[in-house]
């Protein structure tokens, strides 16, 4: 049985048609009505953007989803959980700082901003899911305590993730630091042949987990969370993972985080895809490169497999800009998260989410 994709296209020429007016209809359309009842605390799960970052989802675009939840009787609130790593998000302190910083709250998005795991990432909710990887998933405690949830996610290409959409909005986005560190099991592996001694990895590594003396670099493996950082900074690619090894059950991981989010909201749960400054990086970058391709318009549906199918899918029919990171598969059809990652596997995490239930890959995508 298919499930239903709605799509608005960014073409506009008038009142009506402006994004803002949109994104009502797409909630209208894909029934998230049916999600929100009145007295819920209902959970808006974005991504504030890392400082320096410019391609997260404009908060503009947030205020009619909380505008419309409000109008359904219920409480909205911005949310997202800190991060492994460093930066301007790793506690909820500065994480609110960078919220604001973006346009994150009540006067421009239309809710409060409310950090989900805490102060220190220490507030969570064990989930029983009895799956592959984990039995029990650890998600951030006011996600879990939400009464529904609108996930809203900027859909673009991610290091090793291959994309990130919803279900990795879900997954990495609703864990704890500690569920973050139970997905992110993979080590990079050194090639020191390929080693220029530049040291852009230790300078760079948020864990100080990496140490580079002429061109021997030593990598403390106790110290490493995975996050891929060194592998975006190395000029000579001599950081990399073991992909056909360590990817595919990192994506398992997610998948299964993912399904842990969305455990006891069956029906209460809706998802946002924009497919808007289609960047090779997650917005957990402190910058944002030239877009992969054309900008192409805002999904809205009930089902996070079947929203990101066929936000991988219309991203594919595009032809690939070529003032971009993209460095093959320019013609429509053709795979641009290989393009770009050559050793991203990203469509797991939808073989996997069918498989496990987290949703249907099959979808009917209607314009309105």
């Amino acid at each position: 049985m298919q499930s239903i994709v709605y799509f608005a296209g960014i073409r506009a020429r008038s009142y009506q048609e402006n994004k803002q007016n949109k994104i009502q209809r797409l909630f209208d359309a894909a029934g998230l009505r049916e999600v929100v009842h009145k007295g819920d605390l209902t959970a808006i799960k974005i991504h504030f953007g890392e400082r320096g970052n410019d391609s997260y989802v404009n908060p503009v675009f947030v205020r009619p989803i909380a505008d419309k939840v409000r109008a359904q009787g219920a409480l909205p609130f911005l949310t997202d959980t800190n991060t492994l790593y460093g930066g301007s998000r790793a506690n909820a302190v500065d994480h609110l700082e960078t919220a604001a910083e973006h346009g994150f709250g009540r006067a421009v998005a239309g809710a409060p901003v409310i950090i989900a795991d805490g102060l220190k990432s220490d507030n969570f909710r064990e989930v029983q899911i009895d799956k592959k990887h984990f039995q029990r998933v650890s998600i951030a405690g006011e996600v879990a305590s939400a009464d529904s949830l609108i996930v809203v996610s900027h859909f673009k290409a991610h290091l090793p993730a291959g994309f990130g959409g919803a279900i990795k909005n879900l997954g990495m986005g609703c864990a704890t630091a500690r569920g973050k560190a139970e997905q992110h099991s993979a080590k990079p592996v050194f090639n020191a042949e390929l080693c220029l001694g530049c040291q852009a990895c230790q300078e760079n590594c948020p864990n100080q987990a990496i140490t580079v003396e002429k061109r021997i670099t030593a990598v403390d493996y106790d110290r490493c969370t995975g996050c891929g950082k060194c592998l975006r900074v190395c000029p000579s690619h001599a950081l990399d993972f073991d992909w056909f090894v360590e990817v595919p059950p990192f994506m398992e991981r997610i998948t299964e985080y993912a399904l842990g989010a969305v455990a006891g909201k069956e029906n209460r749960t809706g998802f946002f895809n924009f497919l808007l400054n289609i960047t090779p990086d997650c917005d957990c970058v402190p910058w944002s490169d030239a877009p992969l391709v054309p900008d192409i318009g805002i999904l809205a549906s009930r089902d996070p497999v079947a929203i990101d199918q066929a936000s991988y899918d219309l991203v594919n029919r595009q032809m690939g800009l070529s003032n971009s990171l993209l460095k093959r598969n320019h013609k429509p059809g053709k795979d641009k998260f290989l393009g770009v990652w050559e050793n991203t596997i990203g469509n797991i995490q939808l073989d996997y989410g069918a498989e496990i239930g987290l949703g249907n890959k099959e979808y009917k995508l209607i314009e309105i």
